[in-house]
């Protein structure tokens, strides 16, 4: 079995952070260890406060993973801090894992800034350079790079200017685009077009965590990037098609629907 670590924050309510990245791994048939670096109060109405673990005690937790345990692939979700970042970036430059995938989270879906503007910086000049995959959605794109993003054309050039950032792949999704759902993955050489239908639905807390989540589990396994994006894309579909409706506002995604349906144990109201 292959093993993938999540660098990432803790989400209350289980949709997304942490939560949502252990699940994905487990759904993908991969063991899920994970490295906390913040602690928010949230649930599905939104983000109401952060605590930030020390960096010290971050790269505690990365040591004792990698002095112990051989890590196939790792995650990096929400890290709001200078300090977190070069604590991060640190570790990884010592233990040099394989298919490092970084979900630059930036700002939750109710507003909540995950991370703190001064840490952008330390963003492109520490992490995406150490990124085999950079998986960000069209608000995080717009900051990394700089650029207005409103169609694909836009899309392909902010792929380029993080390419150039340092980061080996390149998946920027147009999930925020008003006339399609079309994601763009670049390798540095090719563009590579990947177009899904728009479901509606208000359930889509942690869409991105688990995404990011399943494509690091499909690396660890081997999969080339095309595939193990076009499989992870696959994947949070169906998650989102059978979405959950817990909490009073944005629901989360329902990470082991295909497991349940083969297992028999879905309920009714589940059930397609």
């Amino acid at each position: 079995m292959k093993h993938v670590l999540t660098i990432a924050g803790s989400d209350t309510c289980g949709g997304a952070g942490i939560q949502a990245d252990l699940k994905t791994f487990s759904a993908q048939g991969t063991y899920g260890m994970s490295v906390i670096t913040a602690v928010t109060v949230q649930n599905t109405q939104g983000v109401f406060g952060c605590q930030d673990i020390s960096p010290d005690i971050i790269q505690g937790q990365m040591d004792a993973i990698f002095s112990d345990i051989r890590v196939d692939a790792v995650k990096i979700g929400m890290v709001s801090q200078i300090e977190t970042i070069h604590a991060i970036a640190d570790k990884l430059e010592q233990y040099q894992p394989p298919n490092v995938a970084v979900d630059p989270v930036m700002i939750s879906k109710s507003g909540f800034d995950l991370m703190k503007p001064e840490a952008k910086e330390a963003l492109l000049t520490r992490l995406i350079p150490l990124a085999y995959v950079v998986t960000p959605n069209l608000p995080e794109a717009e900051v990394i790079t700089g650029m207005k993003i409103n169609d694909t054309a836009s899309m392909e050039e902010a792929a380029r200017a993080i390419h150039k950032m340092g980061a080996k792949n390149i998946l920027v999704k147009g999930g925020h685009l008003e006339d399609s759902a079309t994601d763009i993955l670049f390798d540095g050489k090719e563009m590579t077009f990947l177009t899904s239908e728009r479901i509606h639905t208000k359930n889509t807390h942690g869409t991105g965590c688990t995404l990011s989540s399943a494509i690091a589990a499909n690396l660890a396994k081997g999969q080339t990037v095309s595939d193990a994006v076009k499989n992870a894309k696959a994947y949070i579909t169906i998650a989102i098609q059978h979405s959950l409706e817990i909490g009073k506002g944005v629901g989360p995604t329902h990470h082991f629907y295909e497991l349940y349906q083969k297992a028999g144990i879905l309920e009714e109201t589940e059930k397609p």
